[in-house]
């Protein structure tokens, strides 16, 4: 059985629900999930998981929290190397550009992408839910 992380970080609460899908995906194609915010997750916990989906809304000018999240993946960069990840976030304002950029630097960094990235505009609709549970299966 896979084990699975689900690293978010959340302001609003739109990023965690997409967090909660990802983890409903895993479950429902037989793996198991472990969701952690930012805060409960670090570089030394890498080697732990079979596969990675971090989650992170855009933020300022469409950047990854800068105060939690950040620090913690930049800290985590190092191990992505042939670790299969996936990504996902909400946003407010923007076209996605932060999700693009953060995408490029994990393949930059040798990440094994499972799948595109799901992005949302504020909470998830159906659809995007949809797309989160999709997104935690390709993981499994």
């Amino acid at each position: 059985m896979s084990k699975i992380a689900v690293v978010y970080w959340s302001g609003t609460g739109n990023t965690e629900a997409m967090a909660l899908a990802v983890a409903d995906g895993i479950k429902e194609k037989g793996g198991e999930s472990v969701v952690l915010t930012s805060a409960e997750f670090d570089a030394s916990m890498m080697d732990t998981f079979d596969a990675i989906a971090f989650g992170c809304p855009a933020m300022g000018a469409e950047e990854l929290e800068d105060s939690e999240f950040e620090p913690m993946f930049s800290a985590c960069e190092a191990k992505l190397g042939g670790k299969k990840i996936a990504l996902f976030g909400s946003y407010g304002w923007g076209d996605g550009e932060w999700m693009r950029n953060w995408e490029e630097q994990c393949k930059n960094d040798g990440a094994v992408l499972a799948c595109d990235f799901v992005i949302c505009s504020d909470a998830p609709d159906a659809d995007a839910a949809a797309a989160c549970k999709a997104l935690g299966a390709a993981l499994v």
